[in-house]
């Protein structure tokens, strides 16, 4: 039985990585972008306990799945209930052309122009991965990955992606 956390910094692959381990092992998806924060202008995160709830329901109705997303916080919740983690530790220089190519996301996005007026913002936040010091930083995904004692791998590169 199959139940993997997926995480890294913006750009580095999780939802792609996630959506192919999800079709390929028909297992439940969740991208916790969609459930962390408010839908107001500009976005607030929800209250951890929120989003908790909302993660404990996904995980009740899901034999098997897949839990992607960069905050640190959230998936410390699940740890324990999961039995795979994979640290998608890519350089951020590769997280922002990723970040460039990527394709519309209508579940974040209502058009792909919305998306692309995003990108600046995005590039930013992805620089700033090694410098910050919240949950969404290396340093936190790194204390992450460390304690985790089930099967766990970290990837790189995209090209680590093709063992696949």
């Amino acid at each position: 039985m199959k139940k993997i956390i997926i995480f890294g910094n913006s750009g580095s692959g999780k939802s792609t990585l996630a959506k192919h381990l999800a079709e390929k092992y028909q297992l439940s998806h969740l991208d916790l972008d969609t459930l962390a924060w408010n839908n107001t202008s500009p976005p607030l995160r929800k209250p951890i306990e929120e989003s908790a709830l909302a993660i404990q329901s996904f995980i009740d109705t899901s034999e098997q799945w897949v839990i992607e997303g960069c905050y640190s916080d959230l998936l410390s919740l699940i740890t324990a209930e999961s039995n795979e983690m994979i640290f998608m530790d890519s350089p951020v220089e590769l997280s922002i052309e990723n970040a460039k190519s990527r394709p519309w996301e209508p579940h974040k996005y209502e058009s792909k122009e919305a998306q692309d007026a995003n990108l600046s913002m995005l590039i930013e936040w992805i620089k700033a991965y090694d410098t910050r010091d919240d949950n969404f930083s290396r340093i936190a995904h790194s204390n992450l990955f460390k304690a985790f004692k089930g099967n766990k791998k970290r990837y790189t590169s995209n090209q680590d992606l093709n063992q696949l």
